[in-house]
């Protein structure tokens, strides 16, 4: 395929732009997936697939011949975050703001979807699938149990990330374990008020709540790398209400548990579960479980041709030598069958981080990305045809 133009580049950014002074967050990212579309139909896409999984669009770009499934992945959603910066073009929603970079991984998508209107793969067909609440981990499970997605269901599939702090267009990348698994743990105790003057009469959750702050934590093990890596990190507390005169009935903690295989996180679920049984005693309990996220683990065949499409292009690749601790919503597309790898790229060594209220998606990443996905859907599919 013709590289993007400097006026593509220009249409692609003005995009970016835009989308970054409108985030939602997830699951609300109606808006944002209509302009998606928008841009989709106007492109003259095969066919588009919307409301996947709640707010998702897909399209469909397919070749002469028959062949396998490629698809392209990005995110919808922006986070709940005061953006903090002097840019014009800066989030006009207060409290959100696109501080992971989901606005430029968009725009990197439709420039595949650009460049292949005007130039369709030799054979099989292309997805460019844009998902939604990637943040919270429900999207990607959502889009695949969506009644419509055997229609979709990709041999290979690709996605990236934007790394702040490693050289600006640097491709990362790591067959194998990729991301850690990650969820949130909500545990609420409720025991029985009394006054304050009379601690004896009521069931306090404090000295469990005690016990678990503690004991939680200490479940972290290893570093990341090993297989037997496990990170427990106490995010909330809440004893009572603010008050003098009574004590507490009800009590609540919320933990992050991150482990860089499913089953070590299995494993570190139930160690978790037995510390608030036996601190607990008493008590009545209750566990929640928020933003679940799996493991995202490369195929070795996917990212190894990642690598030559990137070498062919002249892009400096590095390999990854461990996985990235913070967690990515990737992982249950490989899980569905596909070939799937996710991809690591730098977005600069002096680059604010992720999730920081300054952070700003680097545009020149745009076309480095772009080329290096059409780059993977030729090896694939073949040449592209006009």
């Amino acid at each position: 395929m013709a590289a993007l133009s400097a006026e593509q580049i220009s249409q692609l950014t003005a995009l970016r732009q835009e989308l970054h002074r409108r985030p939602e967050i997830s699951g609300e990212e109606a808006g944002t997936a209509e302009r998606i579309a928008a841009e989709l139909t106007a492109l003259g896409a095969d066919r588009i697939w919307r409301g996947l999984g709640g707010h998702g669009v897909a399209a469909e770009f397919t070749g002469a011949q028959d062949g396998p499934c490629v698809l392209f992945r990005c995110e919808l959603d922006g986070l709940p975050i005061r953006e903090i910066s002097d840019l014009p073009y800066r989030s006009e929603v207060e409290g959100r703001g696109h501080l992971c970079g989901h606005d430029g991984h968009m725009v990197s998508v439709l420039g595949v979807a650009m460049r292949l209107a005007g130039c369709r793969p030799a054979a099989g067909r292309v997805i460019v699938l844009f998902q939604p609440a990637e943040e919270t981990g429900a999207g990607a499970k959502a889009v695949i149990k969506d009644p419509r997605w055997p229609e979709i269901r990709p041999d290979f599939a690709f996605a990236y990330h934007n790394v702040p702090g490693r050289p600006l267009g640097e491709i990362g990348l790591r067959p194998g374990a990729g991301n850690c698994a990650s969820r949130g743990m909500q545990i609420l105790l409720e025991g029985k008020s009394s006054h304050a003057a009379a601690p004896e009469d009521g069931i306090s959750p404090a000295k469990a709540m005690a016990e678990l702050m503690a004991v939680l934590p200490a479940l972290s093990q290893g570093v990341i790398g090993d297989a037997g890596f496990a990170l427990s990190t106490l995010t909330h507390v809440k004893l009572g209400e603010p008050a003098f005169g009574i004590s507490p009935a009800d009590g609540e903690l919320r933990v992050t548990l991150r482990s860089m295989t499913n089953e070590r996180m299995d494993t570190l679920i139930a160690e978790a579960q037995r510390n608030v049984e036996s601190s607990a005693v008493g008590l009545k309990t209750e566990v929640r479980w928020h933003d679940v996220f799996r493991a995202v683990e490369n195929d070795e065949q996917a990212t190894e041709i990642a690598q030559e499409a990137a070498q062919a292009l002249g892009q400096t690749c590095r390999d990854m030598p461990v996985p990235m601790r913070w967690s990515e919503d990737f992982g249950r597309f490989g899980e569905d069958g596909a070939k799937a790898a996710l991809l690591y790229v730098g977005s600069g060594e002096e680059h604010p981080q992720l999730h920081n209220p300054d952070y700003d998606f680097p545009d020149a990443l745009l076309p480095i990305v772009t080329d290096l996905f059409c780059g993977i859907a030729d090896r694939l599919l073949g040449r592209s045809q006009a």
